[in-house]
């Protein structure tokens, strides 16, 4: 039987396993990522190893994500990434430089490749046919030192696409399509690949799009072939020499297969606030918008920001819309720039802002209180904006443009003819501020401002664990909802002591106050907990505060792998309905756990208060390793 993309190149990366559906596998990382956010901590990890030098082929550290400098720390966290980059012998790429994931495929990005980064996202690399993979930082630390990456080996959805895309249509509706019909689980345990004719008719960067969002499904990640369309991307870039044609076989089997007729597709728009309550854009229209921003590390190419200067050559942006301008790389800036349309954008209104994260993290550009903001960003949970109740909507560049043009939510068919946009045969690089490895960085000096403190230390949990419900939610609970993210929070990144005052701070500000009582805790949720972000502060804050059990329906696949990390014992409830049994303070007892790990039990049994209930442990040999030793360094460090 044939071979798909995602089967060859894990075939040419396992070091571990084997390629069956549902078994732990170990694939080799040649790439990895990290953005400031996620990064500090993760270089604090992979310091905490020992090794003199990072052992991918190449690393790169992005500074995008905690670009306003309100005060010292920021700034002091970009300094110790720029000399842990210099230390250990990453590529840099500084404030304002750009958005890693628009970057990285403009740059480094290389099919038939794997790449790991500390960032949900990662899997923009798959519109360049690679495996890239979002995970937690210490995953990604392990990775730099030369660890394989474990995970387990998922189904593979075929997305076969026929036709093309209609004016005024673009890839982002392609995935916001898919959403409508999957939600944001619907990918959980899943690679989705795209295959079919239609292929050929999305550019690399409209793939990259699709991939990009493809994280909002769950799925592990999301890949297309490596074709003349991926040939003619790298050209533009000057890294023809990188191609490598990766094509699925013609008899390659998927595990489930979806269609769509690209044809058939019209603008959509996801209303507030999940990324998948989606409907066509003609259904929400005429509501009043305050907001309009485009760019993110989904729609901010320059194919994306070209088409809306085009648009906006002849029409003015209402007067009653904010309309900003996200670049996703100096690149960017700087081909619209030589090619005349950034005059445009500025004439039409528009406020540019410097390439990086921004408004989708929280970073600023919060809407007004009860206005509509329509963005082109990947996410639009609760409170992510940084307004309370905010009523942000996720659409395509085009329908965001025709907003600002309106004023109200518009179906940009109605605009009239679709511009026409050409792209340059060769950017320019705009790589000029990217600082390549040293060929020796033993002698450089880390910088550690006083935000820095130390990684951590967590011991095992004890023979039988006894603790208190802290927390109670339901499904969807997101890595924002967990450790929220903005202006305020971000900052804390690499001070664990100092973010962990915010845990839930959304949900529940009694939360650590509770903790810190008990200083033994468990959290009890929904279905799906912990979608959203790769942040592994998710899990290593409350861990700090003594969280070390998670009972939920189900789990989101990065924060189940970042509890397991950090020593969290991730259960389920092996009868849903026990779930409406256990309430808020009660108090638990899991009897002899440690010799239910040990032995490889499956269930395990939970005492709440009088009355007793099985949980699961679905865990590979090597996550109870892990989680017997307390977490994954303890276990790192015991191996060596």
């Amino acid at each position: 039987m044939g071979k798909t993309v995602t089967e060859k190149i894990l075939a040419a990366h396992l070091v571990e396993g084997s390629l069956t559906r549902g078994a732990e596998i170990g694939i080799r990382i040649d790439q990895t990522l990290t953005q400031d956010a996620t990064g500090t901590m993760a270089y604090l990890e992979f310091e905490a190893t020992g090794i003199p030098r990072v052992k991918t082929e190449l690393s790169v550290c992005y500074v995008d994500h905690n670009l306003v400098q309100s005060d010292f720390r920021n700034a002091d966290d970009h300094r110790f990434l720029q000399s842990m980059a210099r230390r250990y012998g990453l590529y840099f790429s500084p404030p304002g430089n750009g958005i890693s994931h628009q970057i990285h495929l403009e740059r480094f990005g290389v099919p038939g490749k794997t790449l790991l980064g500390s960032d949900s996202h990662t899997p923009t690399g798959g519109g360049l046919g690679m495996i890239a993979i979002g995970a937690g930082g210490l995953d990604v630390a392990m990775a730099m030192a030369g660890k394989p990456f474990n995970l387990v080996m998922p189904k593979i959805y075929g997305i076969k696409l026929t036709n093309h895309l209609a004016p005024w249509v673009s890839a982002r509706d392609v995935l916001l399509e898919v959403l409508r019909r999957l939600s944001v689980k619907g990918g959980v345990g899943y690679i989705m690949e795209y295959f079919g004719p239609g292929v050929a008719t999305l550019s690399a960067t409209d793939r990259a799009s699709i991939t990009n969002f493809g994280a909002e499904l769950g799925a592990t990640t999301s890949v297309f072939p490596s074709d003349a369309n991926t040939l003619a991307f790298l050209e533009s870039q000057g890294r023809v020499g990188d191609w490598t044609e990766i094509i699925a076989d013609p008899d390659a089997s998927y595990d489930e297969v979806m269609e769509i007729d690209l044809a058939t597709l019209e603008p959509l728009i996801a209303c507030p606030s999940s990324p998948d309550k989606v409907v066509p854009v003609r259904e929400a229209a005429g509501k009043p918008v305050a907001q309009v921003l485009i760019g993110s590390c989904s729609n901010s190419s320059l194919r994306d920001l070209l088409v809306v200067a085009k648009t906006l050559e002849s029409r003015p942006v209402s007067v009653d819309v904010s309309f900003e301008i996200n670049p996703g790389s100096r690149q960017v800036l700087e081909n619209l720039t030589a090619m005349g349309d950034m005059l445009t954008l500025v004439r039409a209104g528009a406020r540019v802002h410097q390439a990086g994260c921004l408004g989708c993290i929280g970073m600023g550009q919060a809407p007004a209180t009860g206005a509509i903001s329509l963005r082109t960003f990947p996410r639009n949970f609760p409170g992510r904006s940084g307004t309370k109740d905010d009523q942000v909507y996720l659409c395509s560049p085009e329908t965001a443009v025709a907003a600002a043009i309106t004023g109200k939510i518009t179906d940009p068919r109605e605009l009239g003819e679709y511009p026409a946009c050409t792209l340059p045969a060769k950017y320019l690089p705009g790589d000029q501020r990217i600082e390549p490895p040293l060929a020796d960085g033993s002698g450089v000096a880390i910088i550690r401002g006083p935000n820095i403190a130390a990684f951590p230390e967590f011991t095992p949990l004890p023979e039988t664990w006894e603790g208190t419900v802290l927390l109670k939610v339901g499904d969807n609970i997101t890595t924002d909802h967990i450790m929220p993210a903005g202006a305020k929070i971000l900052p804390l990144r690499s001070n664990i002591p100092a973010i962990a005052e915010f845990v839930f701070n959304s949900v529940d500000e009694g939360f650590v106050a509770r903790a810190r009582a008990t200083n033994s805790g468990l959290v009890v949720g929904g279905d799906n907990y912990g979608q959203g972000s790769s942040r592994e502060h998710a899990a290593l804050a409350p861990r700090y505060l003594g969280v070390q059990v998670k009972l939920v329906k189900s789990f989101a696949r990065i924060h189940k792998a970042n509890l397991i990390n950090f020593g969290i014992l991730p259960l389920t409830f092996a009868n849903p309905a026990d779930y409406e049994r256990v309430e808020q303070g009660a108090a638990v007892t899991l009897p002899d756990i440690r010799k239910a790990i040990a032995r490889g039990a499956e269930e395990v049994e939970v005492r709440v208060g009088t009355f007793f209930f099985k949980a699961r442990l679905e865990v590979s040999a090597r996550h109870r390793e892990i989680l017997l030793a307390g977490g994954l360094l303890n276990w790192a460090k015991g191996k060596s």
